[in-house]
């Protein structure tokens, strides 16, 4: 055996060990014997699939541990039960799905909200409709404003960041420029084409949000030096808006897109956020295919092409470096002069989840090698606490792990004794809710954030369905 794996495989086993003797006393009363289900009553969610409903009773049977179907059951559901608002507007579906306890809709935690849900569509044309409709939002909100993160139902609703500079327009929550927010809507559409095979939702709008897309990452290479974007907020938080009235630091061109802001809504230190830019090339080619295979567009496809293979040209000349320890890693961000900055963070994308995207296949030295680094005490954001271990954020500061991390984790593993032991830390660290929150402190897990987070929700939800697919003997022993 390879002696990194071995010290690896051993420092998890006796991590395993750790939480659940030191805790133990603890963990009978976090574990809720009673299993009452958590969910809404019936005539109070917000969509219903039979096909889901049916998926979860079928999988929580099989499962031999009642603690963790429960977890499941409350879960998965959680964004069709909760977060869902579907109609018909001008003979157009239109979904609009809010994140949780904000009341807003975030281009990425939509997506990601109802991903899990995908795989069901052929099988149940309601929650297709539902999709579609999502597809159909995101592209008028695009359209709208490129550069911003979240939006209202309402589009003539006024922001509470008003007050920020320059101010959002009316139905728009919140301008934080992230890569990421413009790559979601894509993987979206075009996994929903793979699936069903249904044009019906790449209309006039969506073909112009494309565009959109492709226009501001061009403007964001920053070729020239400049960008339009800017971001001021009077704050006491140093993280909340970049440098320079958004503009961040000084960067030097690559080919790589600059973004202002991580994933986790956090301003970036460089730049070039290495997790965002791997998945931006993956979606350029996805509007390729698009653009190919439904408007018979070649130059448009062409363009997308050609920029993503600058993208790939810039992260493989500055976004991997040789760590001494680990040999040749990503970094998280670069600037293109030479600075760089090493960590990773639970949101998504990062560079743990480059595998789930599937920009990386799981067994690739450099994403192995990576994945190693991230899940180290290198990583200044992997926490250790009595309870758990695993990746935090700035977001919500120090001294607290993400649940997402976690699953993040099992979702990315090949190890059997890894997902078993991220499946116990999740199973006594959500306080007895039920449900995954944002945060929690591993010494303490009843102190947490956001008590109503769906996108960690269903992303639980669909962990427990990868396992009953690819491992159902971790579900069964």
């Amino acid at each position: 055996m390879n002696r990194r794996k071995f010290l690896r495989d051993s420092a998890l086993l006796a991590g395993a060990t750790l939480i659940t003797t030191s805790a133990s006393a603890t963990i009978t009363k976090i574990l809720d014997p009673t299993y009452l289900s958590k969910r809404p009553p019936i005539g109070s969610r917000t969509f219903t699939s039979p096909v889901i409903e049916e998926t979860i009773k079928t999988i929580s049977a099989s499962m031999s541990d009642k603690h963790l179907a429960w977890l499941f059951d409350n879960c998965y559901p959680n964004t069709l039960d909760t977060t869902v608002e579907h109609e018909i507007v001008n003979g157009q579906p239109d979904t609009f799905i809010i994140t949780g306890d904000i009341d807003a809709m975030w281009l990425r935690d939509s997506t990601a909200q109802v991903w899990p849900y995908m795989i069901f569509t052929q099988q149940d044309p309601a929650l297709a409709e539902l999709i579609k409709g999502l597809i159909h939002r995101q592209a008028l909100c695009i359209l709208k404003d490129p550069y911003a993160n979240a939006f209202y139902k309402d589009l003539s609703k006024r922001s509470e960041w008003e007050s920020d500079k320059p101010s959002p327009i009316p139905g728009v929550h919140e301008r934080k420029w992230e890569i990421d927010s413009l790559c979601y809507p894509v993987r979206l559409a075009y996994y929903y084409y793979k699936m069903t095979g249904d044009n019906s939702p790449f209309d006039d709008h969506f073909r112009r949000s494309m565009q959109q897309i492709y226009d501001t990452f061009k403007t964001e290479q920053r070729k020239d030096g400049t960008t339009p974007y800017r971001h001021s907020r009077v704050t006491s938080n140093p993280i909340d808006t970049p440098p320079f009235y958004g503009q961040g630091q000084p960067v030097k061109y690559t080919g790589m897109i600059c973004s202002a802001f991580r994933p986790s809504d956090d301003s970036t230190i460089f730049p070039y956020l290495i997790p965002s830019n791997l998945f931006a090339l993956e979606s350029l080619k996805q509007l390729a295919f698009l653009s190919k295979t439904i408007y018979n567009d070649k130059a448009f496809a062409d363009k997308c092409e050609t920029m993503a293979s600058e993208i790939k040209a810039g992260v493989e000349e500055h976004g991997i470096i040789d760590l001494k320890g680990y040999g040749k890693i990503y970094a998280y961000e670069v600037d293109g002069f030479g600075g760089r900055l090493l960590m990773d963070d639970a949101n998504v994308p990062s560079l743990i989840s480059l595998s789930y995207l599937g920009i990386h296949k799981p067994d690739d030295e450099l994403y192995q090698r990576t994945r190693e680094f991230v899940l180290s005490n290198r990583n200044p954001w992997y926490q250790k606490g009595r309870f758990a271990e695993g990746m935090g954020s700035p977001h919500t500061g120090r001294g607290s792990i993400w649940p997402m991390g976690i699953i993040l984790r099992a979702l990315t593993s090949t190890d059997d004794h890894e997902i078993k032991n991220c499946l116990e830390m999740l199973k006594i660290t959500h306080a007895n809710t039920g449900f995954m929150h944002e945060s929690f402190n591993p010494d303490n897990p009843e102190n947490y954030t956001r008590s109503w987070f769906a996108w960690a929700n269903t992303l639980f939800g669909e962990l427990i369905v990868k396992l009953w697919n690819e491992r159902p003997h971790l579900l069964k022993s």
